[in-house]
């Protein structure tokens, strides 16, 4: 786990709806031309949020059934990064942090199933499969798969053995973005990216993947827009700076391309693709946009 390199396959799902349903089309301009008046007009939102979360675990080894003590520790990661109480939000760059926001949302398992009765907002399936793909949703449906909780009550968070993207190789994560099939809606993650304990897995094991997909499925962007290198593309956020394509691994500051120098990319926020010691932080534009 120790080489392999932040993956997420959430643009290719988002591209894959674009490219066959009229209807995820249609949800998504609106969607944008609502974002843009709310640009010109800012909807104030009061106190914080709170979502309440099901996670559903899917695994195919006793390692794999990952353990309450590591969902919890997922949950606390997102308590911190959506309220920008991280320890180590102190290491954005100074030039930075005055860009840095609180998304002032809260996050909790489910206390409540769909049927009204108790729950630990936790979900356990077997599987004999090795591993489940972007492109087919399939931990979400069929034998092996788990249905998501109604979506307008629970955020639904899939945790898996492994997770391929369309070119087969294993990714960390993935979202949908908003406005898809109710049947696919929320976020999945793989067991060893997950979490900060159990079997969470250095550079990924400081909860970051989840905090990163949570972002995707409120609607955030990759910073760089996913233009491959092209610097044409955008993250649709004003306040990010422009930059090539994706970092990886922890890069010194500053770390220029597109021309975005003296202090170059914003590698330190959320949505790149750095390890998780290197990611602290969401924007002020970002928040609005969420």
């Amino acid at each position: 786990m120790a080489t392999l390199q932040r993956g997420c396959g959430a643009h290719d799902n988002h591209s894959a709806l674009l490219a066959k349903s009229e209807e995820y089309r249609t949800r998504q301009r609106n969607l944008e031309l609502q974002t843009a008046r709310r640009d010109v007009s800012p909807f104030e939102r009061v106190g914080v949020t709170i979502i309440d979360c099901v996670v559903h675990v899917i695994s195919n080894s006793a390692a794999t059934n990952i353990s309450k003590a590591q969902i919890d520790s997922q949950i606390d990661v997102l308590n911190r990064d959506f309220r920008a109480t991280n320890n180590d939000i102190g290491n954005v760059p100074p030039v930075f942090q005055s860009l840095v926001a609180d998304p002032r949302l809260e996050f909790r398992l489910a206390s409540r199933d769909p049927s009204g009765n108790a729950t630990d907002g936790v979900t356990r399936k077997t599987t004999t499969k090795n591993f489940f793909t972007a492109s087919l949703d399939d931990c979400k449906a069929g034998p092996d798969g788990t249905p998501p909780w109604p979506i307008d009550a629970y955020l639904n968070i899939w945790v898996v053995p492994d997770a391929r993207g369309n070119d087969g190789r294993t990714i960390l994560g993935y979202a949908q973005f908003p406005g898809g099939p109710a049947a696919t809606d929320g976020v999945v993650i793989l067991h060893s990216a997950f979490g900060t304990n159990g079997t969470a897995a250095a550079p990924f094991n400081l909860g970051r993947t989840t905090t990163h997909e949570i972002g995707h499925y409120l609607n955030l962007r990759h910073i760089w827009g996913d233009d491959r290198g092209a610097c044409t593309g955008s993250d649709l956020v004003a306040d990010t700076p422009n930059q090539a394509g994706p970092n990886f691994g922890a890069p010194n500051f500053p770390s220029v391309t597109c021309g975005n120098g003296p202090n170059g990319d914003l590698f330190m926020n959320y949505m790149d693709y750095v390890d998780d010691r290197a990611m602290f932080m969401f924007t002020a534009d970002q928040v609005a946009r969420m």
